[in-house]
């Protein structure tokens, strides 16, 4: 059940937005009572939080996964991770919606539990700038930092406008990405 009003409520939230949507709205969109509600989640905050920690870790994870392929180069563990995150609106767009929309709602408190994990995933990108960097990968000269959020804004806020459907596949989205990342769009 728990997972029942998670989803439940990451589409409420998604179509009404988090203040808009009350325990009252998730609760008659499943027929159950508010005590159903409260017997998992203390509030609506301390779900959406858990909205925030379900996505986030499972990010974490998969770019873990990525990063310890030493077989892979820079190179291609970049773009793992560009089409790791264009594939998950696939499967997971709501929830990237709640998390990028809805951080706003979280408390000081939750937020330093949330924050430090967004920075983490950040970081380990910045990484991987920096290794490619030294392994001749990538060009010396780069400002790993902006690059970094240079990747992290072209790739985080596809949920808005990339369609899985559309003209176009997250894999062929992801290589364009790529490709102008580490090529540019300039002629030479």
């Amino acid at each position: 059940m728990k997972e029942k009003i998670t989803e439940q409520s990451i589409r409420l939230f998604e179509k009404k937005g988090f203040s808009e949507t009350s325990i009252q709205d998730i609760v008659d969109s499943l027929s159950v009572t508010k005590g159903t509600f409260y017997y998992y989640f203390s509030s609506k905050e301390e779900l959406l939080m858990d909205i925030h920690l379900g996505y986030i870790d499972e990010l974490l994870l998969q770019q873990n996964r990525i990063f310890n392929d030493a077989m892979k180069t820079c190179k291609e563990k970049l773009f793992e991770i560009v089409y790791m995150l264009l594939s998950d609106i696939k499967q997971r767009g709501s929830a990237a919606k709640i998390f990028f929309r809805e951080l706003k709602n979280l408390s000081p408190e939750r937020l330093a539990i949330i924050d430090p994990k967004r920075d983490q995933f950040r970081l380990n990108i910045e990484g991987l700038i920096k290794a490619g960097m030294e392994k001749g990968e990538f060009r010396p000269d780069l400002n790993a930092p902006i690059i970094t959020f240079g990747i992290l804004g072209i790739t985080n806020w596809s949920y808005k406008w990339f369609n899985p459907s559309g003209s176009c596949s997250d894999m062929e989205v992801a290589e364009i990405f790529v490709e102008m990342i580490l090529k540019g769009i300039q002629v030479k």
